[in-house]
């Protein structure tokens, strides 16, 4: 066509790290520390769950409520409402989406418009600008930064947010704050302080919050997840953006959710109806069963959510002591899937002359993938331009891994330490 094809709003948004890196991982046939998914099987319940729905009749292969499985949204309801500390209405304020991300899409799409300002905390998961953007929407970044506390061992609560930086970047523009807790890559959770900051701030302002909060059970070394729609003056500004695939171990299914008062949801099922529509009817069915089961077994050793981080606490563990054999130094997350390790000590002679105008941590993740046979994903791809270069010293592992692989990587770093 001798039309232009591309719009404003896709311009400069066709790069994707995990396209790239994950094909890299693929032709080289690296172990995959990269992308952020489990390689084992969601537990045997969710698993049974799901083999009933299928089974479970003609409706279950068919169309369901648009805005969410009514057994699903009631499940959340009951679920998050006791959670809160606020009555849920399921019908009114809950919208289960194709997974995390299209509720991001949504919640985007709905409530930022032309000219409106973005607040989004650093590092942040890539899809947040590019969604702003295509909205119409200008991101304005504001990074969490490394104080130095002489521990022995760093971790993703060295790492805060300044009330004056945050402050500086609010305009009368200003209309939404993204925030994710806890933080991919960096593992960080917020303690209930930095979240009274935050809140404080949306209020004095009038803005509203959208809090992607997907690994919400997965916190170690007693770290707590706190909901910043739970503080006062919160719930009727605040986006909670949930993840079946995150909680349950099963990403592949795309079951994900938002919850907020009614005439913010209302505002993002616009977006919803009129893109997705539905959302797979035997998987939410499924996730539906699996928060009924986790409601009654809540806060006992039989849940899932106390098993997930107690399984994932060893594995955590494990990968650091392999990343510290080899000199690198890892920043022991408190939440999440993943570990952020510092490469600044590692002298590499890249050879690749192709990468040479890339950062430093795309240079190193490749050269890792092309020459160890390990794949991770480079940290200054969670951060803007303005502040790439001051956090391009880092690579994100992914510890959500069979042994076996976990096993692989340690091979491969033990065989690098012996070559150094």
């Amino acid at each position: 066509m001798s039309r232009q094809l591309r719009t404003l709003r896709t311009d400069g948004v066709d790069k994707n790290i995990w396209v790239e890196f994950t094909q890299l991982a693929a032709d080289y046939k690296a172990v995959n520390l990269g992308q952020g998914f489990p390689d084992f099987s969601p537990p045997k319940f969710i698993q049974e769950a799901f083999c009933e729905a299928v089974s479970g009749g003609p409706s279950m292969h068919q169309y369901t409520r648009p805005f969410g499985h009514l057994p699903l949204v009631k499940s959340l309801a009951k679920f998050f409402g006791s959670v809160v500390g606020h009555e849920i209405d399921p019908l009114e304020d809950v919208l289960v989406t194709v997974g995390a991300y299209q509720a991001l899409f949504c919640a985007f799409q709905a409530l930022v418009g032309e000219g409106d300002e973005v607040i989004i905390i650093e590092p942040f998961f890539d899809c947040y600008q590019p969604m702003v953007k295509m909205a119409g929407g200008t991101a304005v970044y504001v990074p969490l930064r490394p104080r130095a506390e002489g521990n022995t061992v760093p971790s993703s609560r060295d790492w805060v947010l300044s009330a004056e930086e945050l402050a500086s970047k609010f305009t009368p523009r200003t209309k939404v704050i993204v925030m994710n807790t806890p933080n991919n890559p960096l593992g960080k959770v917020y303690k209930t302080e930095e979240l009274q900051m935050i809140a404080d701030m949306c209020i004095k302002h009038d803005l509203l919050c959208i809090s992607d909060e997907v690994y919400e059970w997965l916190t170690y070394d007693g770290a707590k997840h706190v909901k910043i729609a739970s503080l006062p003056g919160m719930w009727e500004r605040t986006i909670t953006i949930g993840s079946a695939g995150k909680t349950f171990s099963a990403t592949g299914w795309k079951v994900g959710w938002a919850i907020s008062s009614g005439d913010i949801i209302k505002l993002l099922k616009a977006v919803h109806q009129s893109s997705v529509f539905d959302c797979a009817t035997a998987a939410q069915e499924a996730v539906a069963r699996g928060f009924e089961r986790e409601y009654e077994l809540f806060g006992s050793p039989e849940s899932y959510f106390q098993q997930l981080p107690a399984m994932l606490h060893h594995k955590r563990k494990k990968l650091a002591s392999c990343l510290e054999s080899v000199g690198l130094q890892p920043i022991m997350p408190e939440g999440g899937y993943f570990m952020v390790a510092d490469v600044s000590s590692i002298k590499v002679d890249f050879n690749d002359q192709s990468t040479e105008d890339e950062p430093y941590d795309f240079r190193f993740g490749k050269w890792l993938i092309k020459e160890k046979g390990l794949a991770t994903i480079p940290v200054s791809a969670f951060y803007s331009p303005e502040h790439r270069k001051d956090f391009d010293k880092y690579i994100r592992f992914c510890f959500v891994k069979e042994d076996s692989t976990l096993d692989a990587a340690e091979n491969v770093l033990r065989k690098w330490r012996i070559t150094k």
